[in-house]
């Protein structure tokens, strides 16, 4: 085995990777980006006010778009069981 077979499985899990936190990270920045912004505008310094709100958009996230991640992360895992009769050549 060359260099460049265990860096492409490198890269592609790191692609799988992204494509499944993304779903989830994207919502949850969005949600701290706007509770900020309500937090600046009326003084209001409370910590629970934002993250009780964020890890209902993370869960919301989670249950819309789940089923997405283990599929990702399932068909992944397949590709690289499907390799190893490459690796023991």
């Amino acid at each position: 085995m060359d260099a460049e077979y265990f860096l492409t499985v490198g890269r592609e899990a790191m692609w799988v990777l992204a494509l499944a936190a993304t779903p989830i990270l994207v919502p949850a920045l969005l949600a701290g980006l706007v509770l900020g912004m309500v937090q600046a505008a009326t003084s209001i310094q409370e910590q629970t006010l934002t993250f009780v709100p964020k890890l209902i958009v993370v869960g919301i996230s989670l249950i819309i778009f789940g089923s997405m991640i283990l599929g990702l992360l399932g068909d992944f895992t397949v590709s690289i069981f499907e390799r190893i009769p490459d690796l023991v050549k």
